[in-house]
């Protein structure tokens, strides 16, 4: 069974490089020095958060909601992929997002508990986890 190609070094942290690439169907082997592509430099986890992003087409709310984990752990690991793919990750706007996510989450909760959708303590429980 064949293995996914890791594209950092276990070892040292570099990056790793591909000389070897083979076609099972007529054995053909072409050696050489080949670059990987950006996403080969991704962990595992890194990789699974990436295809569940994509799936849910970006939308963070969905992503929440698939794996589980709050918003501000899906733009962390968000912001990890980006900068894994040797992009730059902002920090300027960071806080004022945060906030309106916040504040957006807030009435989303005032909403539920209003159309009877959650108790109050429930209501309160979710409140006091944006804090």
């Amino acid at each position: 069974m064949p293995r996914e190609v890791i594209g950092t070094c276990p070892v040292c942290g570099g990056s790793m490089e591909v000389t070897e690439i083979h076609c099972p169907s007529c054995n053909t082997r072409i050696s050489g020095y080949f670059h990987m592509d950006k996403f080969a430099k991704l962990t595992p986890e890194q990789r699974a958060f990436t295809e569940i992003f994509i799936k849910c087409r970006g939308n963070i709310r969905e992503v929440e909601r698939e794996l589980g984990i709050s918003y501000p752990t899906v733009r962390s690991r968000l912001e990890a992929v980006i900068q894994a793919l040797g992009y730059p990750v902002s920090t300027g706007s960071e806080a004022q997002v945060d906030e309106d996510w916040k504040a957006s989450r807030q009435k989303e909760i005032l909403q539920k508990l209003g159309a009877g959708e959650i108790t109050a303590k429930e209501a309160a429980r979710m409140l006091r986890s944006l804090q």
